[in-house]
């Protein structure tokens, strides 16, 4: 006997999710819209925030860094100070619906994907993996940031054991830019301990 298709399938669990992403995206973007004043005070720069749910539990993940004109990284202390006012204008959020949370609060940390012109202003004389839409990928170091694009210093492939060697300037578009991400140097570990070569600094405050 044949087995028909059934024409009413139960969507329901995708229904669900469904809509389970519409109401993180839009508590997200609320979140972005409310928090954002509170950590420009800081004298920080509000990267991104993140939502997971796990039932009626939610943690919220907030990302700062240092505004463009800032070098280096965000350090653990002002990590620290800015977790704790965040959490503060948490408590006072006027539009929480009172579910527990946890918060996290870290610095973009050197795993950030490069997707904004201010992401490659950050990180200028920094060394970069490049992914163009057309062409070979490109590895070099920043030297300059304009509007749209980049210039680079590309490092040319060498033989094992022999010194890296430098061509000539690159410039790229951003429009031509697939993705980007920064290349983990030990001596920018060394010189620069709490930047953004390092491991996410990271302070969780536990909300009730």
């Amino acid at each position: 006997m044949a087995v028909r298709p059934n024409p009413k399938k139960d969507t329901s669990s995708d229904y669900r999710r469904n809509a389970m992403r519409a109401e993180v995206a839009a508590e997200t973007q609320r979140l972005k819209n409310y928090l954002a004043p509170t950590v420009e005070m800081q004298d920080l720069f509000l990267e991104d925030i993140e939502i997971k749910l796990a039932g009626a539990h939610r943690t919220v993940h907030v990302i700062v860094d240092l505004p463009e004109d800032q070098p280096g990284g965000v350090s653990l202390d002002r990590i620290s100070s800015a977790a704790q006012v965040i959490s503060e204008a948490m408590d006072n959020d006027p539009g929480d619906d009172g579910r527990p949370y946890n918060l996290e609060v870290s610095s973009p940390g050197v795993s950030r994907p490069l997707t904004e012109p201010r992401h490659w202003r950050r990180n200028a004389g920094r060394m970069v993996s490049v992914s163009v839409e057309r062409g070979d990928d490109v590895m070099g170091r920043i030297v300059s940031v304009e509007d749209d694009g980049i210039t680079l210093i590309p490092e040319l492939p060498v033989k094992k054991g022999m010194k890296a060697k430098q061509g000539d300037p690159v410039r790229l578009a951003f429009a031509d830019i697939r993705k980007g991400r920064v290349e983990v140097e030990f001596a920018h570990l060394e010189d620069d301990p709490a930047g953004e070569d390092a491991p996410d600094d990271q302070t969780t405050a536990e909300e009730a």
